[in-house]
C-alpha cells in the first residue's frame, strides 16, 4: 500500500473555513476507484507549527496514487485547495 499524506494551512484558519475544506475532501470518498482509504482531520491545538487540515489517504500502488492525482473528482478537490491554502506539505511512504 502507499499513504498520501498533506496537511494544509489555510489563509482563513477560522472553524466554519475548515470545515467547509474538510467536506470538500471527505466528498472524494467513493467517488475515485484509486482512492482506498480516505481520513480527514481538522487541528485543534492551533500552535503556530500547526497545520489546519490533515488529509491521509491509501493507495494499491504508485500507479493508482497517479491515476488518483489525474481524476477529475481529485482536480475538483486541487481547485478549491488552491483557492483557500496558504501552504501545504506532504509525505508519501509505502506500507
Amino acid at each position: 500500500m502507499i499513504t498520501h499524506m498533506v496537511f494544509f494551512k489555510l489563509k482563513d484558519r477560522s472553524r466554519e473555513s475548515a470545515e467547509r475544506t474538510a467536506q470538500v475532501l471527505r466528498d472524494m470518498e467513493g467517488k475515485i476507484e484509486e482512492l482506498k482509504y480516505i481520513e480527514v482531520g481538522i487541528d485543534i491545538i492551533h500552535s503556530e507549527r500547526s497545520y489546519d487540515i490533515s488529509l491521509l489517504t491509501k493507495f494499491e500502488s504508485l500507479d493508482a496514487l497517479g491515476a488518483y492525482q489525474v481524476h477529475p473528482v481529485h482536480q475538483k478537490v486541487v481547485e478549491h485547495i488552491k483557492e483557500v491554502s496558504e501552504s501545504s506539505v506532504t509525505v508519501d511512504y509505502e506500507g
